[in-house]
């Protein structure tokens, strides 16, 4: 008779703590786990990043804020900092300022990887303050992803939203992942894309996946193609002011 395998030894504190295997998330600790895992890469690759992470609660986020809470013990030795924001124009703004970190010469990291996260609405009505920070755009050693919690059923608002056509009006680039697994993989992605492009990215976390529960298989760290791309004069990120002595928010695409 074949011996029966020992089960696993499994803490709550894995979801956030293991490197391999698997783990069990929520959708709102996946898009928690994407800045940890962002930190871990970096650490890997000899960076001396740090992260910023802002935005206004509303569901389906509601909870995003609640759980950096609960970890800021951990947080804080990933040198990643939680600002809750008044609302979501002035988490936008602080976004954008953590992406001026490369560009100051007393700074005491490399960059900054930053989160934004808010509700569908949230996002319509801080449209100005996103749209300036995409056009202002993302640092090479830092990027910008920009949650939106879309809630497509109107469940619990007063009217069904959909962000991705913002996101598409003010030229960012959009991500859609459709499972709780494809959070970590998107947000790799979404970082690399950010630090590649200079655009800040967009990142649809719709109810009925945010809001669910899943068994995640964690896989290495990624190697992404990077295209045959030659930027023009000045690069495609935040620079301030502009060569023209301009401070106007305006890159070369």
């Amino acid at each position: 008779m074949d011996a029966i395998p020992a089960l696993d030894t499994y803490q709550l504190s894995d979801r956030y703590d293991r490197e391999d295997g698997r783990v069990f998330l929520t959708g709102t600790q996946a898009i928690v786990r994407v800045l940890l895992d962002q930190a871990r890469r970096d650490r890997a690759a000899g960076l001396g990043t740090a992260g910023f992470v802002s935005g206004y609660r509303g569901s389906p986020l509601a909870g995003i804020d609640l759980e950096l809470w609960r970890i800021q013990a951990r947080l804080k030795a990933d040198r990643i900092e939680f600002l809750p924001a008044v609302n979501e124009d002035l988490a936008a703004t602080a976004v954008l300022g953590s992406q001026q970190v490369e560009t100051q010469p007393d700074r005491r990291v490399q960059g900054v990887f930053s989160l934004w996260y808010g509700k569908g609405p949230g996002v319509d009505r801080s449209g100005d303050a996103l749209k300036h920070g995409n056009a202002y755009g993302s640092s090479p050693h830092g990027g910008v992803l920009v949650v939106a919690g879309d809630d497509h059923g109107c469940v619990s608002s007063s009217m069904p939203h959909q962000s991705d056509v913002a996101f598409m009006t003010w030229f960012m680039p959009t991500l859609h992942p459709s499972s709780v697994g494809e959070y970590l993989e998107f947000g790799e992605y979404g970082y690399a894309l950010s630090r590649f492009s200079g655009m800040w990215v967009g990142f649809k976390a719709i109810s009925e996946i945010v809001e669910s529960g899943a068994s995640v298989e964690l896989r290495g760290p990624r190697a992404f193609i990077r295209p045959d791309f030659s930027a023009p004069p000045g690069g495609l990120h935040y620079r301030w002011p502009r060569p023209d002595g301009s401070t106007t928010a305006c890159r070369a695409r």
